[in-house]
C-alpha cells in the first residue's frame, strides 16, 4: 500500500496524525505545504491526500483542484475548523472524499483516514479489472445464463424471443445478440410498438409510397427496409395491433412485404428479435394474440431476470451507472457507503435495472457529498413501505404496476427547492447559473441518451431548435458522449 499523506502548516497536527497512524500500522508521509505536495506528486502518489484548508501560500480548496485534475481518483480528506464551512462546501464542489472537523477526535480521524483507504484500494482494483467495461453486467448465475445464450446465438440468424419485466434491459440484450451475430456490420433497427400511434404503425414498420395516404409527399423506407440485412428490434410486441399482427405473420412466413400503398413485393432480409414485458401465452387466450404469429416468433425464448433474481449485481451495476452519468454531467462519479448500498440491495425496485440507473442518475445531480450515505437517498425510497425485501417482490403479472407505485417517482420540483435551501444555507453564492448549467446538462444530456446521441430527435424531443441543442452540447461540455 501507498503512504497517506498529511500536509498542514501547523506541525503538532502533523505530529498527532502521523502517531495516531503508525500505530494503526498505516504508512504515512507529513508535508508543511501544498507546494511540496505538488513537487513530491512529479515523482510518487499517496493512497491517500489529508490536508488542511487555510495554509500559507497555497491552501487546501487550491490544492485539491490541482490534485483532482492530475489524479481525479485519489481520495481527498479536507480538514477545516468549525466556522469555516464555507470551505467545506468548497471542498465537495471540487470532489473532496469527506471533510474533518478542526479541532477533531483522533480515533474518528484514523477511522475516516482508514476508510478512505480501503475505498482507494477497492476503487483502483475495480479500474484494473474494468478498463473495457462489457455491454451487459451481470455476475449472478441467472445473468450468466443470459451470457451462454448469447454465444451460443452467435452464428445464427433464427427469431429470438426476449421476455422480462419491465426495466429488465431486453433492449440491451438485443443490442448484444446483434453485435455478436454474423450481421453485426449491418443496420441495428429498434421500433417500439407502444410508442408509436396505431394509425402509423404500419407505415412506420412498412414504409409507404407516395400519395399513400394525406401527408405522405414521398415515398419513404420503413424499419424493415432500414434494417437490410441487419436486425430488427420489435419492443413491446405484445401491444401490437392485430390488423398488424396479420401483416407480420406475413412476412415472417413468406419473407416479403409490400409498402403502405406500394403494388411491388420487397424482400425482406432482417433478422427479427421481439421483445415483451407482457405474459403472451395469456394475450393469445384472450385472442389479443395471433396464436401463429406467437409460434412464429418464439422460436428461441430468452427470459431475463428481474434485479430481485440477481442482487448480487446491484453494486456492479450501481458503480458503473454512477461513473456513466459522472461522464455525461462532466463531474466526479459519487460512491455508496457500505450502509448505502445494503439499504439499496434490500430495496425491491420494481423498475428493475432501468429505476437504479435513474436513481445513480439522481444521486449524480443531487447527493450533497462525493460519498452517498442511506440519509442522502431519496426520501420516497427511505420510507418504511419501500424498504421490502428483494424476494417480495410484486407478482410477475403487474411489473408495470409496481413499478409505477415504488419506482422513485420522485417530485423534483421539490427536491430542487430542498437542494437551493441546502446551498443557499450553506453560504453558497452565485447559484443561479450552477443550478442553471446541471439543470440543462441533465435534461439534454438525458434526452441524448434515449436517442443514442441523435442531436435533431433530441432537440425535436426537447423542443429545441437543431441549432440551440448544438450550442447547448458545446456549452455544456456534452460532446464527449
Amino acid at each position: 500500500m501507498k503512504s497517506i499523506w498529511i500536509v498542514d502548516d501547523d506541525r503538532s497536527i502533523r505530529w498527532v496524525l502521523e502517531k495516531a497512524l503508525s500505530k494503526q500500522n498505516l504508512p504515512c508521509r507529513a508535508f508543511g505545504s501544498g507546494k511540496e505536495v505538488l513537487s513530491e506528486l512529479e515523482h510518487d502518489q499517496p493512497q491517500v491526500l489529508v490536508s488542511d484548508v487555510r495554509m500559507s501560500g497555497l491552501d487546501g480548496i487550491e490544492l485539491l483542484r490541482t490534485v483532482k485534475r492530475k489524479h481525479p481518483a485519489l481520495p481527498v480528506i479536507i480538514m477545516t475548523a468549525y466556522a469555516d464551512l464555507d470551505s467545506a462546501v468548497s471542498a465537495f464542489q471540487s470532489g473532496a472524499f469527506e471533510y474533518l472537523p478542526k479541532p477533531f477526535d483522533v480515533d474518528r480521524a484514523v477511522e475516516l483516514i482508514q476508510r478512505a483507504v480501503d475505498e482507494s484500494v477497492r476503487e483502483s482494483g475495480e479500474e484494473e479489472a474494468a478498463v473495457a467495461a462489457p455491454e451487459i453486467l451481470g455476475q449472478a448465475p441467472a445473468m450468466q445464463e443470459v451470457f451462454r445464450a448469447i454465444g451460443r446465438l452467435s452464428q445464427s440468424t433464427v427469431t429470438v424471443l426476449i421476455t422480462g419485466e419491465s426495466g429488465s434491459g431486453k433492449e440491451v440484450v438485443a443490442r448484444a445478440l446483434h453485435k455478436h451475430s454474423v450481421r453485426a456490420n449491418k443496420p441495428f433497427i429498434a421500433l417500439n410498438m407502444a410508442a408509436i400511434p396505431r394509425d402509423l404503425l404500419e407505415a412506420e414498420l412498412f414504409g409507404h409510397e407516395r400519395g399513400a395516404f394525406t401527408g405522405a409527399h414521398a415515398m419513404r423506407r420503413g424499419r424493415f427496409e432500414q434494417a437490410e440485412g441487419g436486425t430488427l428490434f420489435l419492443d413491446e410486441i405484445g401491444d401490437m395491433p392485430a390488423e398488424l399482427q396479420t401483416r407480420l405473420l406475413r412476412v415472417l412466413s413468406d419473407g416479403f412485404f409490400y409498402r403502405v400503398g406500394g403494388q411491388q413485393p420487397i424482400k425482406a432480409d432482417a433478422r427479427v428479435i421481439a421483445a415483451t414485458h407482457q405474459n403472451l401465452e395469456e394475450r393469445v387466450r384472450q385472442g389479443l394474440f395471433r396464436e401463429d404469429l406467437y409460434h412464429r416468433l418464439n422460436v428461441i425464448r430468452l427470459r431475463l431476470p428481474p434485479l430481485r433474481e440477481r442482487r448480487e449485481d446491484i453494486a456492479l451495476l450501481a458503480r458503473h451507472f454512477l461513473a456513466k452519468s459522472a461522464r455525461e454531467l462532466g463531474v466526479e462519479p459519487k460512491r455508496l457507503s457500505p450502509e448505502a448500498l445494503r439499504f439499496i440491495e434490500q430495496l425491491p425496485l420494481p423498475g428493475n435495472v432501468r429505476q437504479l440507473e435513474n436513481l445513480c442518475h439522481w444521486l449524480t445531480v443531487l447527493a450533497p457529498a462525493q460519498v452517498v450515505k442511506v440519509e442522502d437517498l431519496p426520501l420516497e425510497l427511505r420510507e418504511p413501505a419501500a424498504v421490502q425485501p428483494l424476494g417480495g417482490a410484486a407478482a410477475p403479472d403487474e411489473p408495470q404496476r409496481a413499478a409505477a407505485a415504488a419506482a422513485p417517482a420522485l417530485d423534483w420540483a421539490g427536491l430542487l427547492g430542498q437542494e437551493v435551501e441546502r446551498r443557499l444555507r450553506g453560504g453558497e453564492q452565485d447559484l443561479m447559473e450552477a443550478i442553471t448549467r446541471r439543470f440543462e446538462a441533465t435534461v439534454i444530456g438525458t434526452a441524448l441518451r434515449l436517442t443514442h446521441g441523435r442531436r435533431i430527435e433530441a432537440a425535436v424531443k426537447l423542443g429545441l431548435g437543431r441549432n440551440t441543442i448544438t450550442r447547448k452540447i458545446q456549452e455544456l461540455k456534452l460532446e464527449e458522449e
